[in-house]
Parts: structure tokens; sequence; C-alpha cells
């Protein structure tokens, strides 16, 4: 816990309040595509009903408002098919569902269903990324990212029920992912023949190396960490999370304004052996050091790795003293914003004897309430307004979520 913040915590209160009724705050201003369905946690009703049920299970809110946003959620037919993933379709739901839940007996029926749907859903992704493997082909980013892939659905799986059987597998799967592919170069395992949008393009030939918490292999090292850190035995995870830190050691960079990780990695890097200063990402959670440092972080925790744990941890915070760095970020959100460096920042502090970091807090939330403004314009959680008041709810309060919302983004 760290010191509470009353005007952060007015901010989220004054966010909640223009967001409380469905029909009016979300429908009225629906984003398009994928996002658009109230199934999705990014753009839809379902992420938007996080910010109520950590409202209401931290005392803060009320749970007919939260029934209000689960409804919304639920209004759509669910999908499970191939575009279903933690971020949409009955995983998404399943995991608003279970953060509304908690320890009481809510919305049991209705998760034993999706349980189903999710469960079935991971068993055939597995299967498909065995058989990927042992063709000795190389992987989608869609296999195993967080936001579509299987380490997404693997947060679901440990949030839910660390001792399911589907769990073990699902992270023995990510183990495997990190061991070397018979037959290829030395290129990791986990290398996409595709550029970073997940698609084919002339400009990534020969495909890259993804190394952020949203698209890349950070989420995989956070994953493998945090059921380490909750006493889940895996075998082989240990020297997982070891391939995986010495992969993103030798491409971290070390600047004027302290170290950093790209966010991903070509080949022509690979064979010129380093990456230019101008490449430097945006200090945002998807893939600059919001997410990186919290993975590696995580991954200090895990291994009992001091010199990691404090690596991160400075690192982190000599972004946090950037001045040019903070103003790269001109956004709100959870993904590409300010909010995603407070709630960051709030975790890492939490985990850290850096009492540095800490100190760091007032000024990261005054100046995500400044940016937001006094006009509700964007509802959504990913990028929008709900998202900035789940973090400021966390600075405001000085206690870790309730509800564990944060763990679709991988900081716990």
């Amino acid at each position: 816990m760290t010191s509470s913040d009353p005007d952060a915590l007015a901010a989220a209160n004054t966010v909640a309040e223009a967001l409380a009724d469905p029909h009016t705050a979300w429908a009225a201003h629906r984003p398009t595509g994928g996002r658009a369905w109230p199934q999705s946690l990014a753009g839809g009703a379902a992420g938007i009903a996080l910010l109520h049920i950590e409202r209401a299970r931290s005392g803060y809110g009320d749970w007919s408002t939260v029934h209000a946003w689960l409804s919304a959620a639920a209004s759509d037919a669910l999908t499970a098919a191939a575009n279903a993933g933690l971020y949409l379709g009955a995983p998404a739901l399943a995991f608003t569902l279970h953060t509304a839940a908690g320890p009481s007996g809510r919305y049991h029926r209705a998760l034993a269903h999706l349980d189903q749907a999710v469960v079935a859903m991971t068993r055939t992704r597995l299967a498909a990324a065995h058989t990927r493997i042992e063709q000795s082909r190389r992987p989608a980013m869609k296999e195993f990212d967080l936001i579509r892939g299987l380490t997404g659905l693997g947060v679901y799986h440990l949030r839910r029920h660390p001792d399911h059987p589907i769990t073990g597998e699902l992270l023995s799967y990510l183990v495997r992912l990190t061991e070397p592919l018979a037959g290829r170069d030395d290129l990791p395992p986990w290398w996409t023949d595709s550029a970073p949008n997940g698609e084919p393009s002339p400009e990534f030939p020969q495909g890259h190396g993804n190394v952020g918490l949203a698209h890349g292999i950070s989420a995989v090292l956070a994953l493998l960490a945090l059921a380490h850190l909750r006493g889940l035995p895996v075998r082989g995870a240990d020297d997982a999370i070891a391939r995986i830190c010495a992969w993103t050691d030798r491409w971290c960079q070390h600047g004027d304004t302290g170290p950093w990780w790209p966010g991903f990695i070509t080949l022509r890097q690979v064979r010129e052996g380093k990456v230019a200063a101008t490449l430097r990402p945006r200090p945002s959670w998807c893939y600059g050091v919001s997410g990186t440092a919290r993975a590696q972080q995580l991954a200090g925790m895990a291994l009992r790795d001091t010199a990691r744990q404090q690596a991160a941890e400075n690192a982190f915070l000599a972004a946090l003293r950037d001045e040019a760095q903070l103003d790269q970020l001109t956004e709100i959100g959870l993904c590409h914003g300010t909010a995603g460096l407070l709630q960051s920042a709030w975790r890492m502090a939490a985990d850290s004897h850096h009492p540095q970091l800490t100190a760091e807090l007032p000024g990261l939330s005054a100046r995500l309430i400044a940016q937001m403004g006094t006009t509700v314009r964007d509802p959504e959680l990913l990028d929008g307004a709900a998202g900035a008041a789940l973090a400021l709810h966390t600075a405001g309060t000085g206690a870790a979520p309730t509800s564990g919302w944060d763990a679709f983004l991988l900081l716990a």
C-alpha cells in the first residue's frame, strides 16, 4: 500500500459517475470494428464494467451499476471463434465476471458455462501450437501474445483456476515456446514471419522478434514469472524465464537517460548487432518501459535475482524522471498513454524497496488528471476514460486493486 491521493480519487469518482449508465455513456459513443462489440475489453461494455466492478468491490461503487454494465456486456451473442481471446469474446466476458465474483458465489452459473468454452478453446489452440512446433515452423504472434493468443488465455486460467490441468498445460506450452526449434537458425523460437501488426509486410521481409508486453515475449516472461511467484510448479519454467531474459538483455540499450528495450528486433538489427537510439519507444505499456520494465521486475522477483529487479526499477525510474519521454505520452489511456504508465508505476513501486518510485506517483497522477480535462470524450477501457479512472482509483486509494483488474495488462 502507498499513500492515498484525494485528488486522484476525486477524478476517478467523477469519471465513474459520468459512465454510470451504459445506455448513455457507451452506446452513444461506441468505437468502430471489433472494439465496438459489447464483449470487448478494449472498447466494449465488458471493459468499462471493470471500472464499476473495482469501485463496488473496494466500497466506492454500487452493484446495481455493475449489473447494468454486465448486462450490456452480455447483450450480444458471444464469440469463441478464432478472433476470441482475453480481450474479446467468451474469455473477455469470463475475465470480467471473474473479477466481479471474487470469493463470492456471484455469477457462478455463467462462469461455469464460460469456463467450458474457454477451456475447450484453449485445448484446441494448444494442440495447434504443439503441432506447429513439431513441424519446426515459426509462430504467428496471435498464437502466443497477450491480446489474442495463449498468453492472454493463460492470464484468465491462472486467475480463475490455477490448479486446473489446463493452466499447467498452457504454462508448459509457454516453456516449450522458448525452446529452440529443430533445424532452425539462431533466431529466437518466438520470432515471427510477420510485421508487428501480425500481418505479412514488405517492410519486414524476414519478420521480427517482438519484445513488447501487448504482443511480444515480455508477456510470456511476465506470466511465467507470476505463476512462479504464486507457487505454481512448472517444469522448465526457470530455464524459460532465463532464456527470455538472456535475449532481452542482449537487446537492452543504454542511453544517456537510462536503459531501454526496443519494441521489436528485425533481422537487419540482428546482423548489425545494434539498434538506433531513434527507435526508443515511448514509455507506454504496450511496447515501452511501462510494460517491459514490469516484466523484467517480475522475472527478477521470480528468480530471486535482485540485480535484475533493481535494474528494471532503475530503468523505469529514469524514464519517469525524463520529461522528454513523459511528453511523448500525449494520450490518457492504459495502452498508449499516461494511465498505463501510472498503473505500472504503482505496481512496480509496491513491489520495490525503492522509495523514489513511490515519490513519483503523485506527479504522474496530476499529469493524468490534467490530460483528462473535465469532459469524458472516450469512455473505453484500453485507450479511454474508464482505464484512466481505474489507474487513478489505484493511486487515489493507495491500495492494490481489490478485483485484480490490471491482470489483463499482465501487471499483476
